[in-house]
C-alpha cells in the first residue's frame, strides 16, 4: 500500500482554501472591470497565478514527480505544456509560418520534465516569455469579434479557450500537488 502525505493548508480562515483571503494574490479590492475584455483577462490572470501558487515551495524533484500514476503529468510538465500551448496559440492568430515547438515532438513537454533545477528555471522562464508574447500579440486586437488566422478564430474564442486550458490544468495541479506533499485548497 502506498503511503499518502497528510493533507494540510496554510489557510486559517477557511481550511479548505489554499491561502487566507488577505494573503491570496488573486483577490483584488474594488469593482470588477467593465466590459467583456477586462473580466476575461482577470480570469486568465487568476488561473495563471493559481498554477504558480500550486508550484511554489517545491523543489525540482517534487515539481517533476509524476504523482498520479499511470499519468505522465507532473507540475513541471504542466508548466512546460502551458508554455508550449501559449506558443501554439500564436500560430492560430498569425496563420503564417508556424513557430517551432519549444520542447520537441508530442509529449516532450511532459517527458522532458526532469528533476533538474536548470530545467525548472528554464520552464518558468519559457512560460513567462510565451505568455507575454501571446498577450502582446492579442493586445493588438481590441475587437473581441475580430477573426484571425487561416481558420478565422475570433479573439473572444481564443481568450475563452486559453481560460479553459488553464482552468483544466489547474484542476490537474490541485490533485498533483496534493499527492506530492498533501497541500490542499482552491
Amino acid at each position: 500500500m502506498t503511503e499518502h502525505p497528510a493533507r494540510w493548508t496554510e489557510a486559517t480562515v477557511h481550511p479548505d482554501m489554499w491561502a487566507d483571503p488577505d494573503d491570496d494574490p488573486r483577490n483584488s479590492d474594488g469593482p470588477s472591470p467593465d466590459g467583456e475584455l477586462g473580466p476575461l483577462i482577470d480570469c486568465l490572470t487568476n488561473y495563471r497565478l493559481t498554477l504558480r501558487m500550486k508550484c511554489e515551495g517545491l523543489d525540482a524533484e517534487q515539481l517533476a514527480r509524476r504523482s498520479v500514476p499511470p499519468s505522465t503529468m507532473s507540475l513541471l510538465g504542466l508548466v512546460r505544456h502551458l508554455a508550449e500551448v501559449e506558443r501554439d496559440w500564436r500560430n492560430w492568430v498569425t496563420g503564417g509560418e508556424r513557430l517551432p515547438k519549444l520542447y520537441g515532438p508530442r509529449d516532450a513537454d511532459f517527458d522532458g520534465a526532469v528533476a533538474e533545477p536548470a530545467v525548472v528555471e528554464a520552464a518558468f522562464r519559457d512560460l513567462e516569455r510565451e505568455q507575454a508574447a501571446t498577450d502582446a500579440l492579442l493586445s493588438g486586437f481590441p475587437d473581441l469579434g475580430e477573426r484571425l488566422g487561416k481558420d478565422g478564430i475570433a479573439v473572444r474564442e481564443l481568450l475563452v479557450h486559453r481560460i479553459d486550458e488553464y482552468a483544466r490544468h489547474c484542476g490537474h495541479a490541485d490533485l498533483l500537488r496534493e499527492c506530492v506533499d498533501g497541500r490542499v485548497g482552491q
